[in-house]
């Protein structure tokens, strides 16, 4: 009973992830799939223009910045696939 209210505190949407990722990358197509249906495990594909010129590297921390601090905390894990537009 407590690990399943803890999960609801914790988890992300998968709306609110897009939202602050398009926040920061408004020109970002982004594509999010809830790997393990468990709204904590999730997979996220983002093309952006912004991403040009960048190392892979510089591209996920650009989206994990775009989350603000929630990785970890609300959101347990998320898989990251950057693409050029």
């Amino acid at each position: 009973m407590a690990y399943k209210l803890y999960e609801q505190i914790m988890a992300m949407d998968l709306k609110e992830i897009e939202n602050f990722i398009k926040e920061a990358m408004p020109d970002a197509i982004v594509e999010i799939q809830d790997l393990a249906g468990d709204g904590n495990h999730y997979s996220a594909t983002v093309t952006s223009s912004q991403f040009s010129g960048k190392s892979k590297i510089e591209q996920h921390k650009m989206v994990y910045n775009s989350l603000k601090g929630r990785m970890g905390n609300e959101l347990h894990a998320l898989a990251i696939k950057t693409k050029e537009s």
